[in-house]
């Protein structure tokens, strides 16, 4: 009797299965009027949708930007040396010992290669500027000292030169000699200026502050003061204050007046 009923209805299962199976094929079939004629199969599924790939296409690490790819460098090497720390078996340290020599290497080249480009391309080469080797550091000074005493001894056709002091300065009695033997030896002429009205032994012909001071614009009392006026374009370039060797008298006038900034570096 089951028997007999279940053979019965497979006919009926079989022909249901079959319905299921033409609405499918119907339902994905294009509708002719609203994808042929009216071409409206952004709204209506025309072209059904195929389902997102979840996967995500993982970029090799050649396809990365350079940033990335040392960034991940690097986070691999801390992952490596962390492990071989915590976990300091023979494989782990040799992971860690294989890759670091690998960006060593990595290093090496790259600073050889540097090294390369510098020797043939001498416009990007800062030491034929600047020498470091004995004899070219030699040569550049004697050349710049020469370009220094130039400069200097012809310093009084556009520049004055006005040292501040006060008798009672300790240090301006340490720094007024040094300046007049750089003044001497140059032949340039400083107008000295008294802040407290006492005398300069080495500047016998000084004057008293009377606001010269304030209208050259130099901030503060300090002093010594050392600064530059420039009778061309009415500006005050103050050139140090403190106690200053010769050379950084000379170097420094030099610089302000005779180099632009950051030719020297």
């Amino acid at each position: 009797m089951t028997l007999a009923a279940t053979i019965g209805a497979s006919p009926v299962a079989a022909q249901d299965a079959q319905t299921a199976r033409n609405e499918a094929i119907e339902q994905d079939r294009p509708d002719d009027f609203y994808c042929g004629e009216r071409r409206l199969g952004q709204w209506f599924y025309c072209a059904k949708p195929k389902p997102a790939d979840n996967v995500k296409p993982t970029t090799p690490i050649e396809e990365q930007r350079a940033t990335d790819r040392i960034a991940a460098i690097t986070r691999h090497l801390d992952e490596l040396k962390a492990k071989a720390i915590l976990d300091p078996t023979e494989a782990n340290v040799i992971n860690y010992i294989r890759f670091q020599r690998e960006q060593l290497d990595r290093a090496s080249t790259f600073s050889d290669t540097w090294q390369r480009a510098l020797w043939q391309n001498p416009d990007l080469d800062y030491t034929l500027q600047r020498p470091v080797s004995t004899v070219g550091k030699r040569l550049w000074l004697d050349n710049r000292k020469a370009d220094r005493d130039t400069v200097l001894t012809s310093l009084g056709q556009r520049y004055g030169l006005f040292y501040f002091y006060a008798q009672s300065c300790g240090a301006c009695e340490v720094f007024a000699p040094i300046l007049r033997s750089v003044t001497d030896s140059h032949r340039m002429t400083v107008m000295a200026v008294s802040m407290d009205g006492g005398p300069s032994k080495d500047f016998p012909n000084y004057v008293v502050d009377s606001g010269q001071r304030a209208r050259m614009g130099v901030p503060g009392n300090e002093t010594p003061a050392l600064v530059l006026f420039d009778t061309q374009t009415k500006r005050t370039i103050p050139v140090g204050y403190g106690v200053l060797s010769a050379d950084e008298i000379m170097d420094r006038i030099f610089m302000l007046t005779n180099t632009k900034v950051g030719s020297d570096y």
